[in-house]
């Protein structure tokens, strides 16, 4: 008899089955008080007769039981026993109670041409604590209870008022349709049923895999599993090492993935192993974010032996993810508040928990409009890095450079507005030396992006407020970031945040089926990251006398110019036969 043994990618998927299919996650459209998600289905409730019923009495056989049991200890944080109940939202009323509280709530865009309108728009945000979800060069989206709509009309000039439009009118509907629902369950049982018989059936695919996890947005639990999972099935290989960079306020664990094909800190030459980061989770209510880290990670290990620039990429350079920095914060949007942006570490005003992560770095934290009131949704703490996740991170990377790590890239996911944006936040009076050379990387991120799913993202800098002229009274501060703390401290000049999906039509509430079209787009952007760095090494490119040279390093390649692409290209061909 043949004996056949499981892939990879098979002991993946079968772990993803059994252990995704033990959690049966709600319908949004079982919240009491809500109404049914638009466009989903009725949930029928199987029955024994049905072959495909999802309580089917099929025994698996000993193999599958067998690779349940070994992995059952990774999965128990999220297969307790109040989480195998029936329905995600239904055994946790603080999160009904906040999804009927988001029925009163809309968010409104307001369209800002001025300095002037910006800076009475933040006046009007401090002093009514409102919730900013976007500002870019021409506008700012707001959340805001229905009640209080009159007074922010009040507050507000004409001019101001006659260019507004209603972005999300029904947020209760919107934030209940992002829990995870009974749809992933049909899924996963019909490849449950595939892979329990590899003898006539074809093993699961690798998109099938990836659409096991990455089909729905994922509590930490079990992030943390999978994190786990994919640490046990190729550390074995060198190629991936699961971290953990410290620990939130609360405990949690900060986990990242470290991939690289020599995760010993030591390229064949004996050089400093040079690493890019990838961070995600800042802000709890991102959760694109947090899903596009890991996707990305997945994709660089699942390419490793397909393509060969990711193959390059992994033997020259360590790519480390993590995932969720804001630990308890993202834990608080799946228990309690969909919308929480925050940590959940104290403050000096008990009622007002939580700092913002991205404006807690040392780095020119003191800068002009930073934001002293702890109720704020941008408020970085009295001090710097006096938000203990950021000084986790800040302390982590440190300890790094000082063992052996160059960090020469650090890409920040957030969303929403679908951006790039370069150095610095703290101000537009001070560009860094190699602005040029980061913009011109930049559009090019950005056009990777396009041409991966057409989906359009602009650059910008990170300092600039609604309006590019605006100076003073910016809707949101802007100091601490991390981005201008890995450029300047670390060293790490080619330094990004990136703004996902999409441009205000869901905002923060993303639906799942997103999340691969996302990180796909991102993926592609990253590997031309990769690419550009194994060009020029991540330094500033040395201009040559030679006469073809015409274009300079100063010289920023404006997108779809395919001369200047072949430049670039040229370039670095030349770059790597100096070395």
């Amino acid at each position: 008899m043949r004996l056949i043994r499981p892939s990879h990618s098979f002991l993946f998927t079968t772990f993803l089955l059994l252990c995704l299919g033990i959690v049966d996650y709600t319908s949004a459209s079982r919240i009491p008080g809500l109404p049914p998600v638009r466009g989903e289905r009725p949930v029928q409730t199987p029955t024994s007769s049905n072959p495909q019923s999802l309580t089917s009495t099929s025994t698996p056989t000993p193999f599958f039981r067998q690779l349940f049991d070994r992995f059952s200890s990774i999965f128990s944080s999220h297969a307790s026993a109040g989480d195998s109940l029936t329905h995600w939202v239904d055994d946790r009323p603080r999160l009904i109670e906040s999804l009927k509280d988001y029925e009163d709530q809309v968010v409104i865009r307001f369209n800002i041409s001025s300095p002037q309108h910006e800076a009475v728009l933040r006046t009007v945000v401090d002093r009514m604590l409102l919730d900013v979800w976007d500002f870019t060069d021409g506008h700012v989206d707001i959340r805001i209870p229905s009640r209080r709509v009159r007074f922010l009309a009040r507050a507000l000039p004409p001019s101001l008022l006659e260019n507004h439009s209603i972005l999300i009118p029904d947020l209760a509907r919107a934030a209940a349709a992002t829990y995870p629902s009974r749809r992933s369950l049909t899924h996963t049982h019909q490849l449950y049923d595939r892979g329990t018989a590899p003898e006539s059936h074809p093993l699961p695919k690798k998109h099938d895999v990836v659409d096991v996890y990455f089909q729905d947005y994922r509590p930490y639990s079990v992030m943390v599993a999978w994190m786990r999972l994919v640490d046990s099935m190729f550390r074995g290989r060198g190629l991936v090492q699961m971290i953990n960079i410290g620990k939130s306020y609360e405990g949690r664990d900060i986990p990242a993935l470290r991939v690289g094909i020599r995760p010993d800190n030591q390229d064949m030459s004996g050089r400093r192993r040079e690493a890019v980061l990838i961070t995600g989770g800042f802000h709890a209510r991102e959760w694109i974010a947090t899903s596009s880290v890991n996707y990305i990670a997945w994709s660089f290990i699942q390419s490793v032996d397909k393509d060969p620039i990711v193959r390059k990429i992994l033997e020259r350079f360590d790519l480390i993810f993590i995932p969720v920095l804001n630990t308890d914060g993202y834990e608080y949007t799946w228990e309690v508040d969909r919308l929480w942006r925050k940590s959940r570490q104290r403050t000096k005003m008990s009622y007002c928990p939580g700092l913002d992560l991205d404006h807690s770095f040392s780095y020119e934290w003191d800068s002009a409009g930073r934001q002293n009131e702890p109720c704020s949704g941008s408020y970085g703490g009295d001090e710097p890095f006096q938000a203990v996740e950021a000084a986790q991170l800040a302390d982590w990377a440190k300890n790094e450079t000082e063992n052996g790590t160059k960090f020469i890239g650090y890409l920040d996911l957030h969303s929403y507005s679908q951006q790039v944006l370069v150095p610095y936040s703290f101000s537009c009076e001070v560009q860094p030396p190699n602005i040029e050379n980061l913009r011109e990387v930049a559009m090019n991120l950005a056009k990777r992006m396009r041409l991966s799913n057409g989906e359009f993202y602009t650059v910008a800098s990170a300092c600039g407020g609604a309006v590019q002229d605006s100076v003073e009274r910016l809707v949101e501060s802007r100091g601490g970031s991390a981005i201008d703390f890995f450029y300047h401290e670390l060293k790490a000049h080619y330094s990004y945040q990136i703004k996902l999906r999409d441009t205000g039509s869901y905002g923060f509430l993303l639906p799942s089926d997103n999340i691969i079209p996302v990180g796909e787009e991102v993926f592609q952007a990253i590997k031309y990251l990769g690419d550009f760095l194994l060009g020029n090494n991540g330094h500033e490119w040395i201009q040559e006398e030679s006469s073809d040279d015409q274009q300079t390093a100063q010289e920023p390649i404006v997108e779809d110019d395919d001369e200047s692409i072949t430049e670039l290209r040229r370039r670095r061909r030349r770059n790597i036969g100096d070395e």
